[in-house]
């Protein structure tokens, strides 16, 4: 009777095990209120002739998160034997309530607050945002419609720029707007696919958000009509994981490098964790900008 629960006991904890742990393909994550960094930092090794661009789309980054977490390597001849910081740890955007979509431009990831059983769980991806002069703009909107195979009707102000575009663009491969749209309550912007892949993790539309293909058909299956999405930009971000304190910093060109020591002190005093850290290690973060969880604990 004892061999039959301890077996018992086993396989549900395995079940457990497999339902809550992330994998790279699923990109889920649980988090609580005193734990909001998630995911974890990995080391890989460059196989053949495979560039950061290539390595970071297999491990759901964008661009700027690998080359930024790696700032002396060669981006497209990283070399064979190389070893890589895989940058997939996350801290939680600092908003009023995790709930729905929320887009940080800073460093160009979305997050997905849901709930399944008593679990809180969050999805986040990678993404393209506007580029300078088409910048996507912050604020809180919501989706209002969701569209499969979107037409793309190209804006006006693009036609002028290129003549010989058309007005409408069929869904198909050359369609720069994927597979899969949520239009946003502002206009004509979407959260969509892209033809493009290499803009994932770049400032390269014209205020749209871009996920990599086999990433927005996953979103558009979890976020429902209507949702809320708040876009902020945040190139710091503080959170706590077992009771240590972490930072994380990006580089985001839209802020001096006074202010960046100004907010990092401003958002710790505001969490109460400010008596707690090394100065040492906050303006080393800070200067670095690597965009992953730096601990900085005293």
């Amino acid at each position: 009777m004892n061999n039959r629960l301890f077996l018992t006991a086993i396989l549900c904890f395995n079940f457990l095990i497999f339902w809550i742990a992330p994998s790279a393909n699923s990109a889920s994550y649980i988090y609580t209120k005193n734990n909001t960094v998630v995911g974890s930092l990995k080391d890989y090794t460059v196989k053949n002739d495979e560039s950061l661009i290539e390595i970071a789309r297999r491990f759901k980054l964008g661009y700027n998160e690998i080359a930024d977490a790696n700032p002396d390597i060669d981006p497209f001849v990283p070399g064979d034997g190389t070893s890589v910081i895989i940058s997939s740890s996350w801290i939680l955007p600092d908003v009023k309530s995790y709930e729905g979509i929320v887009i940080n431009l800073s460093e160009m990831r979305l997050y997905y607050f849901f709930k399944r059983r008593s679990s809180k769980l969050v999805a986040t991806f990678p993404v393209g945002i506007g580029s300078e002069g088409n910048d996507t703009p912050a604020g809180e909107f919501k989706i209002v419609e969701k569209i499969v195979k979107p037409s793309w009707h190209v804006p006006e102000s693009l036609r002028k720029e290129k003549p010989n575009l058309p007005k409408v663009v069929p869904p198909g491969p050359d369609n720069p707007l994927g597979s899969h749209a949520l239009r946003l309550s502002l206009g004509s912007y979407l959260i969509h696919g892209t033809n493009r892949p290499w803009g994932v993790g770049r400032r390269v539309s014209h205020g749209c958000i871009r996920l990599y293909p086999e990433d927005i058909p996953r979103l558009f299956k979890l976020a429902p009509n209507g949702v809320r999405v708040t876009i902020v930009k945040q190139p710091i971000k503080v959170g706590v994981k077992n009771n240590k304190i972490f930072i994380e910093v990006h580089n985001d060109n839209y802020h001096k490098k006074a202010a960046y020591s100004n907010m990092a002190v401003k958002l710790l005093k505001g969490k109460n964790l400010l008596k707690g850290i090394s100065t040492e290690k906050l303006y080393s973060a800070i200067k670095e900008k690597k965009g992953i969880p730096v601990e900085i604990s005293e």
